[in-house]
């Protein structure tokens, strides 16, 4: 292998080369380039896979008087009488309103620096509007755009001092700030750079280290073909990859090429080829790693963008259907369609992405670090689980009766099909062969689990079809159901879980109806009417009741066996029997001992969340541990209690936690069942209904799982589970009607139960849920070609005497 081969192939595989290797990797590829491009390709198609992100942006020159005099830029431009050195509020707010009826996200805030260090008209501007200095009005223009129109700002205002940094944190979501060069030459006379003070390489340098200090999720770059030398390119490379790696910080490097514009001291020098873009682009992307975007404006090379693609691009950056690009007037943005054609003719995916990218505010802990408080509800609002933006135009949300969106059929679709294979699409190798494994029988690990929720495009096609042929080897094409009712007997809890709007307290915010509790001869009652109308199973949960002992459910359980003594009981969540057991003064064994001789046949596996205990600290931080809630299934299991598991996603976590969730109730499964014989008998995904839910309403957690992920929740599970829990249900309460049915296509098996009454959905705010009659089910089922079959709790055939 040659010396160039060598070092592209250690870049490819995610090595980091040393500054020496980097810059001999670059001069051996201004020769042979082909090797780089590929490699480089390849680097970014291993962390995105056919992902690539553009923002849906409004642009808001704020200024366009500057104190530097660059000689490419016809962006900046003198005073000019009668006109105006700023935007007022108003034309600023004006062009804001905009962006969000034409659906933008983003406003970016690009301005001159610093112009009143050497325009007296912008000086006297800003003192009769009340401010000191450019950033100041910034600072103010931004919080009115935030606050006024909800759009996130991205402030791109050269150099800047840390307290400046500092002051623009909390209203904006990120900023940004062109290297461009490290070359002092370009400083001199007849050079891009002179008159220009704000383009020093230590006034950028400088701006760079102040963004990373204080946590500022920052965009830079490189312009190419400005008189820079090509080793000046690479030292400029090589000193964003070192302030990066001391921060964290530089969520994406832009590749920009020269465009001679007529009227301005370089309007004949020469443009940079496409050939040396390519190059540039690779180059950056295999120094810069496979976790920071590179960008390259598509307007400035309009025929021939789409060959960026090739050479390791991962993002086309800012592109508004609003406003022009103000730094490059006379080349207009691509329209938006035209864009998503070219990514996809190279077998790519257009995804939105906010001003922030996705790695930034991917779980709690990234938005933490880099969000500041007074923007965090937003952002989370706007975000899916991975941190892109939520499909624009999706309506579903669980819980919503409202159908899901159009591409969930056709992927559907396309997975039966085996659309997957069309040559040319662009998958993730690990995602794919992990896949592989998985229909052929292998258990999956957590990483592996973890990476198929990031399946997208051909990837989540592949994943719905290995998902249905799962299915149908451990379950065949019967679809199951119950008759049964939820008997909520107490919407009064003490606990504060944030997520839940069905409980009522002192510390609740008393959503959607008043506190109730239901004495045992009315819960009898009501499973006497479910009795008498076919029901086999009544399942009681409730709020953990601040009176409550043991005795309060030991009442409950003895008036319903009285009353229907061949009814089957479901009840009690871990986090009932654990509090149950507390309050009287015994182990959860013995109480669950009273439970079962009382008659209690199984327990739900809800309480369970997500079974990771980070996101329980900020969902519930005072329910149950994970270490608990298993421990009081398997004591269940032992005294011949069985019982299912749920997950409830949605809120603040992602695919990591996803996957620990699943993998920790594997493992409980195989223990109980090595021991008893008997595991988990199914496992339910419960969206997280956000409406009315009070860590929603703070602001504190998304709004639910897109479609897209609650879809996959089914499928994942059923891979994850497969050779060990047989039955994944979906919730029609939480998925709807429609999205139940794309369920049952993509690994379902089970479509709960008729319910009768279901309160907790409602209180949430799902427009839903109240009861589906048995032949409502199996009209459903037999809409999708499958075959029903009314079941008992535990999968056999209903008895009813």
């Amino acid at each position: 292998m040659t010396r160039l081969g060598s070092l592209a192939e250690r870049a490819r595989d995610g090595e980091r080369l040393t500054d020496d290797e980097a810059r001999e990797l670059a001069r051996l590829a201004r020769n042979d380039p082909t090797l780089v491009l590929a490699a480089a390709s390849e680097l970014r198609n291993s962390h995105t896979g056919a992902r690539i992100t553009f923002s849906k942006k409004v642009f808001i020159p704020l200024t366009q008087l500057c104190r530097d005099s660059c000689g490419y830029c016809t962006f900046a431009h003198p005073p000019a009488p009668g006109r105006r050195a700023f935007l007022t509020m108003d034309e600023v707010l004006a062009i804001a309103e905009a962006g969000v009826a034409a659906g933008c996200r983003e406003a970016l805030f690009t301005l001159g620096d610093k112009p009143e260090r050497k325009w007296d008209v912008a000086r006297h501007e800003l003192e009769a509007m009340g401010y000191a200095t450019t950033i100041d009005y910034l600072v103010d223009a931004c919080r009115a755009v935030f606050d006024e129109t909800g759009l996130l700002p991205h402030a791109n205002p050269g150099a800047l001092t840390l307290e400046e940094t500092e002051a623009l944190r909390p209203v904006t979501v990120s900023q940004g700030t062109m290297l461009e060069t490290l070359s002092e030459r370009l400083l001199k006379r007849g050079m891009a750079h002179f008159a220009a003070p704000d383009k020093r390489p230590d006034v950028r340098l400088a701006t760079l280290e102040h963004a990373g200090i204080a946590h500022v999720p920052f965009t830079t770059g490189i312009l190419i073909g400005i008189g820079e030398t090509f080793d000046e390119r690479i030292d400029a490379l090589l000193a964003i990859r070192a302030s990066h790696e001391r921060h964290g910080h530089v969520q994406e490097v832009i590749v920009q090429n020269f465009r001679a514009k007529p009227d301005t001291p370089m309007a004949l020098h020469p443009e940079p080829s496409i050939e040396e873009m390519e190059l540039a682009i690779a180059l950056t992307r295999l120094i810069m790693g496979p976790r920071v975007g590179v960008q390259a404006p598509p307007n400035l090379t309009p025929q021939e963008y789409g060959r960026y693609l090739d050479a390791g691009l991962s993002d086309w950056g800012g592109v508004s259907p609003v406003t022009p690009d103000h730094v490059n007037p006379e080349r207009p943005w691509p329209k938006l369609q035209e864009l998503e054609d070219v990514t996809r003719a190279r077998g790519f995916l257009l995804l939105q992405r906010l001003a922030v990218y996705p790695d930034y505010v991917a779980g709690p802990d990234e938005i933490d670090r880099w969000i500041a408080p007074e923007l965090r509800a937003k952002v989370l609002d706007a975000i899916d689980a991975e941190g892109y933006r939520r499909p624009e135009r999706e309506d579903w949300f669980s819980g919503v009766d409202v159908a899901p969106p159009e591409q969930a059929y056709r992927d559907v679709e396309a997975a039966r099909a085996g659309a997957w294979r069309v040559p040319g699409r662009v998958t993730r190798a690990p995602l794919m062969a992990a896949l592989a494994r998985a229909h052929s029988g292998e258990r999956l690990g957590e990483s592996e689990i973890a990476l198929l929720f990031t399946a997208r495009g051909a990837e989540l096609e592949h994943l719905y079809a290995v998902a249905d042929d799962l299915r149908r080897a451990a379950v065949g094409d019967t679809v199951t159901y119950v008759v049964n009712r939820n008997i909520n007997y107490t919407n009064m809890c003490y606990f504060k879980c944030g997520f839940c709007a069905f409980s009522k307290g002192p510390k609740s915010l008393n959503l959607r109806g008043e506190p109730y509790l239901l004495t045992p001869e009315e819960v009898a009652d009501r499973a006497q009417e479910a009795w008498e109308r076919g029901a086999t199973e009544v399942c009681m949960q409730g709020g953990i009741h601040h009176s409550f002992t043991g005795d309060n459910y030991r009442e409950y359980l003895t008036a319903v066996k009285e009353r229907v003594p061949e009814l089957h009981v479901h009840a009690f969540t871990a986090l009932e029997v654990f509090q149950g057991a507390e309050a009287s003064g015994i182990s959860v064994r013995e109480f669950l001992e009273v439970l079962r001789d009382a008659g209690l046949k199984t327990l739900p596996g809800t309480a369970a969340e997500v079974l990771d205990d980070d996101i329980r600290a900020i969902i519930c931080p005072d329910k149950i541990t994970t270490q608990q809630w298993c421990d009081v299934h398997r004591v269940a299991h032992a005294l011949a209690l069985r019982s299912n598991a749920t997950i409830m996603f949605g809120t603040v976590e992602g695919p990591k936690s996803w996957a620990r969730h699943l993998v920790v109730v594997r493992d409980l499964h195989d223990e109980i069942a090595g021991a008893t014989g008997h595991g988990l008998f199914e496992f339910v995904p419960l969206p997280f209904v956000h409406m009315a839910a009070p860590i929603y309403l703070r602001g504190r957690a998304r709004r639910g799982p897109t479609f897209d992920e609650a879809l996959k929740m089914h499928a994942v599970a059923r891979i994850a589970l497969h050779g060990s829990i047989p039955n994944i249900q979906v919730s029609w309460v939480k998925m709807g009607l429609e999205g139940a049915k794309l369920a049952l296509e993509v690994g379902a098996n089970d479509l709960g139960g008729t319910l009768m009454n279901e309160n907790i959905s409602r209180a949430a705010g799902a427009g839903h849920g109240q009861e589906l009659t048995p032949e409502a089910m199996e009209d459903l089922i037999r809409s999708i070609g499958r075959t029903p079959r009314r079941r008992n709790t535990l999968y056999g055939a209903p008895v009813r005497s």
